[in-house]
Protein backbone atom coordinates (compact mmCIF):
# COMPACT_ATOMS: atom_id res chain seq x y z
CA UNK A 1 0.00 0.00 0.00
CA UNK A 2 2.08 3.22 -0.87
CA UNK A 3 -0.52 6.61 0.08
CA UNK A 4 -0.24 9.42 -1.95
CA UNK A 5 0.36 13.45 -0.31
CA UNK A 6 -3.60 13.67 -0.47
CA UNK A 7 -3.98 12.54 2.94
CA UNK A 8 -4.10 8.91 3.06
CA UNK A 9 -5.14 6.64 5.62
CA UNK A 10 -2.92 3.70 5.48
CA UNK A 11 -5.81 1.53 5.23
CA UNK A 12 -7.31 -0.23 1.84
CA UNK A 13 -9.86 2.56 0.61
CA UNK A 14 -11.77 4.38 3.72
CA UNK A 15 -11.51 8.00 4.31
CA UNK A 16 -8.74 10.21 4.96
CA UNK A 17 -7.47 10.62 8.21
CA UNK A 18 -9.04 13.40 9.53
CA UNK A 19 -10.64 13.83 6.99
CA UNK A 20 -14.36 13.57 5.06
CA UNK A 21 -12.93 12.32 1.84
CA UNK A 22 -13.54 9.09 0.62
CA UNK A 23 -10.32 7.55 -0.75
CA UNK A 24 -9.50 5.16 -3.72
CA UNK A 25 -7.17 2.76 -4.94
CA UNK A 26 -5.16 3.18 -7.93
CA UNK A 27 -3.58 -0.54 -8.25
CA UNK A 28 -0.89 -1.32 -10.35
CA UNK A 29 0.91 -4.60 -11.22
CA UNK A 30 3.63 -5.91 -9.04
CA UNK A 31 1.42 -5.41 -6.04
CA UNK A 32 1.33 -1.38 -5.91
CA UNK A 33 -1.81 -0.05 -4.31
CA UNK A 34 -1.90 3.88 -4.11
CA UNK A 35 -4.33 5.62 -2.47
CA UNK A 36 -6.07 8.90 -3.70
CA UNK A 37 -8.84 10.76 -2.59
CA UNK A 38 -11.56 9.72 -4.73
CA UNK A 39 -12.28 13.53 -6.15
CA UNK A 40 -8.57 13.12 -7.57
CA UNK A 41 -8.89 9.40 -8.46
CA UNK A 42 -11.63 10.17 -10.10
CA UNK A 43 -9.69 13.07 -12.30
CA UNK A 44 -6.50 11.11 -12.79
CA UNK A 45 -8.28 8.21 -13.95
CA UNK A 46 -9.70 10.50 -17.08
CA UNK A 47 -6.54 11.57 -18.02
CA UNK A 48 -4.43 8.18 -17.17
CA UNK A 49 -7.78 6.53 -19.47
CA UNK A 50 -7.27 9.28 -22.37
CA UNK A 51 -3.58 9.08 -22.95
CA UNK A 52 -3.43 5.17 -23.01
CA UNK A 53 -6.64 4.94 -25.45
CA UNK A 54 -4.35 7.24 -27.79
CA UNK A 55 -1.68 4.55 -27.31
CA UNK A 56 0.28 6.63 -25.34
CA UNK A 57 3.02 6.25 -22.31
CA UNK A 58 4.17 8.02 -19.87
CA UNK A 59 5.28 7.95 -16.09
CA UNK A 60 3.33 9.00 -13.33
CA UNK A 61 4.60 10.43 -10.08
CA UNK A 62 3.33 11.10 -6.65
CA UNK A 63 4.50 12.28 -2.96
CA UNK A 64 4.11 9.79 -0.65
CA UNK A 65 2.52 10.11 3.05
CA UNK A 66 4.74 9.76 6.13
CA UNK A 67 2.84 6.68 6.95
CA UNK A 68 3.91 5.10 3.99
CA UNK A 69 8.10 5.89 4.47
CA UNK A 70 7.23 9.19 3.09
CA UNK A 71 9.11 9.74 -0.46
CA UNK A 72 8.34 9.86 -4.17
CA UNK A 73 6.78 6.97 -6.52
CA UNK A 74 7.16 6.37 -9.88
CA UNK A 75 5.57 4.30 -12.36
CA UNK A 76 5.26 3.82 -16.11
CA UNK A 77 2.02 3.75 -17.79
CA UNK A 78 1.67 1.81 -21.15
CA UNK A 79 -1.73 0.43 -22.75
CA UNK A 80 -0.54 -3.02 -21.62
CA UNK A 81 -0.12 -2.35 -18.07
CA UNK A 82 -3.61 -3.58 -16.61
CA UNK A 83 -4.73 -0.55 -14.48
CA UNK A 84 -7.85 -0.95 -11.79
CA UNK A 85 -9.23 1.90 -10.26
CA UNK A 86 -10.89 1.15 -6.45
CA UNK A 87 -13.19 4.08 -5.72
CA UNK A 88 -14.79 3.78 -1.40
CA UNK A 89 -17.54 6.46 -2.43
CA UNK A 90 -20.36 5.48 -4.76
CA UNK A 91 -21.40 8.41 -6.05
CA UNK A 92 -19.16 9.82 -9.16
CA UNK A 93 -17.62 13.09 -7.97
CA UNK A 94 -18.19 15.72 -9.85
CA UNK A 95 -15.29 16.62 -12.75
CA UNK A 96 -13.54 19.92 -12.89
CA UNK A 97 -12.47 20.58 -16.45
CA UNK A 98 -10.11 22.80 -15.46
CA UNK A 99 -8.19 20.51 -13.28
CA UNK A 100 -8.39 18.00 -15.90
CA UNK A 101 -6.94 19.98 -18.20
CA UNK A 102 -3.94 21.09 -16.06
CA UNK A 103 -3.32 17.58 -15.11
CA UNK A 104 -3.25 16.32 -18.89
CA UNK A 105 -0.67 19.22 -19.28
CA UNK A 106 1.41 17.21 -16.65
CA UNK A 107 1.05 14.49 -17.83
CA UNK A 108 2.16 15.29 -21.65
CA UNK A 109 5.35 16.96 -20.30
CA UNK A 110 8.61 15.22 -19.80
CA UNK A 111 8.53 14.73 -16.65
CA UNK A 112 4.72 12.89 -17.06
CA UNK A 113 2.09 13.22 -14.83
CA UNK A 114 2.00 14.59 -11.50
CA UNK A 115 -0.50 15.23 -8.73
CA UNK A 116 -1.13 19.17 -9.17
CA UNK A 117 -3.18 21.16 -6.71
CA UNK A 118 -7.47 21.62 -8.16
CA UNK A 119 -7.87 25.11 -9.81
CA UNK A 120 -10.79 27.03 -9.59
CA UNK A 121 -13.21 25.53 -12.10
CA UNK A 122 -14.43 28.63 -12.55
CA UNK A 123 -10.83 30.56 -13.49
CA UNK A 124 -11.42 30.87 -17.36
CA UNK A 125 -14.77 32.26 -17.16
CA UNK A 126 -13.72 35.28 -14.64
CA UNK A 127 -10.26 35.88 -17.16
CA UNK A 128 -11.27 38.57 -20.35
CA UNK A 129 -11.70 36.70 -23.57
CA UNK A 130 -8.68 36.74 -25.86
CA UNK A 131 -8.51 39.17 -28.63
CA UNK A 132 -8.05 37.79 -32.04
CA UNK A 133 -4.26 37.66 -33.00
CA UNK A 134 -2.63 40.48 -34.45
CA UNK A 135 -2.08 40.17 -38.38
CA UNK A 136 1.80 39.43 -39.00
CA UNK A 137 3.94 42.47 -39.15
CA UNK A 138 5.32 44.13 -42.09
CA UNK A 139 8.83 42.99 -43.03
CA UNK A 140 11.77 44.95 -41.30
CA UNK A 141 12.80 47.68 -43.55
CA UNK A 142 15.79 46.91 -45.94
CA UNK A 143 18.69 48.06 -44.56
CA UNK A 144 20.77 49.45 -46.74
CA UNK A 145 24.48 51.21 -47.01
CA UNK A 146 24.63 54.45 -46.20
CA UNK A 147 26.57 55.53 -49.33
CA UNK A 148 23.87 53.72 -51.31
CA UNK A 149 21.02 55.10 -49.70
CA UNK A 150 22.43 58.59 -49.79
CA UNK A 151 22.47 57.88 -53.96
CA UNK A 152 18.99 57.20 -53.91
CA UNK A 153 17.85 60.58 -52.26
Amino acid sequence: MIGCGSGSSGAHGGLAAGAEHPMGLLIYPGGIEADFEDRLLAHLEIVITAKLRRDESFAFSWTQTQDTGGGRMKIWLHPSVPLSYKFFGGRQPAINRAWVDALMVSASSQSGLQVVAEPDQHADAARPARLAPLPPSLPPPLALPLPLLQKLR
